[in-house]
């Protein structure tokens, strides 16, 4: 089984082509530039080094939500011409499963954070066991003190994630009651390879979608669109 994964659903753009149990290739940049300008051209570099013909894909997973509205739009654009102009089906990773699964392993409860401003954040809570990830809570839009709350209830040693952690680390700091810890650099942002390994299991489990059936999940609205319905509530 060959996958290709695409994750821009925040700053970092990352690529990765998993064939079984090994990875082939992952390219992922996170430095001042637009995924407009970056995702196109890392698939082709990507695929170049590695020889890939594109028609030998057996899916193409895509990180598909929450996150940056932007980033998700880019990402799934770029997933869903692939999937139509190849005809192969697409794999729908949440993003914040995704994130999750860089620790797979751990012997902690594991909390992405991903920056979703307003002291708001995209986040969730994990576990594994048995070689497998269980989610403990789902992944969802909710205030920093909502989730504090929630992991200071668990009373279990927490690694925390996700670019959320550098917004959010004087606040952990103070309110979180459990033992916790930050992932390292080389495993605290979106990883393609993560979403592509976690894509197999979907891919065994059918959990497949045709381009046309894709959408990104952004479990909130866009800032244009509650500042819309904030002007039309004042109206």
């Amino acid at each position: 089984m060959k996958i290709l994964a695409i994750d821009s659903s925040g700053l970092v753009a990352s690529i990765a082509i998993v064939e079984d149990d090994t990875l082939l290739a992952e390219y992922t940049l996170n430095y001042k530039k637009t995924h407009s300008q970056t995702l196109l051209p890392m698939i082709d570099e990507v695929t170049r080094m590695t020889e890939l013909e594109l028609d030998t894909l057996d899916a193409i997973a895509v990180a598909g939500g929450p996150g940056s509205f932007t980033g998700l739009r880019i990402g799934s654009a770029t997933a869903k011409g692939l999937g139509f102009v190849l005809d192969k089906p697409l794999i729908h990773i949440p993003t914040v499963d995704a994130l999750a699964y860089n620790l797979a392993g751990s012997s902690t409860l594991v909390c992405p954070l991903m920056d979703a401003r307003r002291n708001q954040t995209y986040t969730g809570l994990y576990k594994f066991e048995d070689g497998k990830m269980h989610t403990v809570l789902e992944q969802c839009a909710v205030g920093i003190d909502e989730i504090i709350s929630i992991i200071n209830q668990k009373h279990r040693k927490v690694t925390f994630l996700g670019d959320g952690t550098k917004v959010f680390t004087p606040y952990i700091r103070e309110h979180c009651e459990v033992a916790f810890t930050f992932a390292p650099a080389h495993l605290n942002r979106q990883r393609a390879a993560a979403a592509a390994v976690l894509a197999m299991e979907y891919y065994t489990a059918g959990r497949l979608q045709t381009a046309a059936e894709h959408r990104p999940e952004y479990l909130r609205l866009s800032q244009a669109e509650r500042e819309r319905q904030e002007k039309l509530k004042s109206c």
